[in-house]
């Protein structure tokens, strides 16, 4: 079996380095680093970055996810302030959110997206700005804070099919997802926006079924992605898909209706999230 490299264009190391600085100058982390994605460097170049806020240790440990486990670090409030400056020296025009999962907070650290959506905006007042948020347990005190925040975008990805799901999440939820997609869809005039990764050990007709769950949820964007183990560790790398596999899923997604999909083999959820429609 012939097993397909994806590539990725060199960076201009200039670029990277000052985009780095302003990371570290802000302390911020991205999940660029700590997912290990395979297009981070390309996404510094275009002075682009997913920040992920409330530390970097996750209080759930998925089989695919490569940022790490633990108990919750302490909330600092200084973090809205600073990501805003961030945003505001990079000169972005759209942003993604993200968080790990803190399970450990009362609201699961919803207030916390809220202060840093008011702070970019009081710092970037023209600036659109994506939420890709944890499944904060359905907890709708929780998720109404996050629809008063009055972003562009809301996410939250599925991952996987249902069969796979309780292996590979095994502290989520399919039927959770879905209701925390429906709810921001009925709740506020966001676009909602989901994702999966192929190459889990899924079949076909189960892709095809959680594209349709998905829609149904009131998802109207979709990025698909291949599946790159990230160490040893983690779940296997059950099947590599060519090219021609994504671009069949893509027309299948836009046949069952969603308005813009993004799907390719280094396609992640914040891979250029600002041109989904035109990847």
């Amino acid at each position: 079996m012939t097993i397909y490299k994806p590539k990725v264009r060199a960076p201009h190391p200039k670029q990277i380095e000052e985009t780095q600085h302003i990371l570290r100058q802000n302390n911020l982390t991205t999940v660029c680093e700590e997912a290990a994605c395979p297009n981070r460097f390309e996404c510094y170049q275009r002075k682009s970055a997913t920040f992920m806020i409330l530390g970097n240790t996750c209080t759930r440990s998925c089989a695919f996810c490569n940022v790490k486990t633990g108990k919750g670090e302490k909330v600092d409030a200084t973090e809205p302030i600073r990501l805003a400056n961030a945003i505001y020296q990079l000169k972005l025009k759209y942003v993604v959110i993200t968080s790990v999962d803190r399970d450990d907070l009362k609201d699961f650290g919803a207030s916390h997206f809220y202060n840093c959506v008011k702070a970019i905006k009081a710092k970037n007042p023209n600036i659109k700005i994506e939420l890709l948020t944890p499944d904060f347990r359905y907890n709708i005190d929780a998720l109404n804070l996050i629809i008063q925040s009055n972003v562009y975008k809301l996410a939250h990805n599925q991952e996987t099919v249902e069969r796979l799901s309780k292996y590979i999440r095994p502290q989520s939820n399919y039927i959770r997802s879905l209701k925390v997609l429906e709810y921001y869809a009925k709740n506020s005039n966001a676009i909602i926006k989901s994702s999966i990764m192929l190459g889990l050990g899924e079949e076909e007709k189960e892709i095809i079924q959680t594209l349709k769950d998905l829609y149904n949820a009131g998802a109207t964007e979709i990025t698909i992605g291949q599946y790159l183990q990230p160490s040893p560790k983690h779940h296997k790398v059950v099947k590599y898909y060519p090219q021609e596999y994504f671009d069949k899923l893509k027309d299948i997604a836009y046949n069952i209706g969603f308005n813009a999909v993004a799907s390719g083999i280094l396609v992640r959820s914040s891979y250029y999230a600002d041109k989904i429609g035109d990847i």
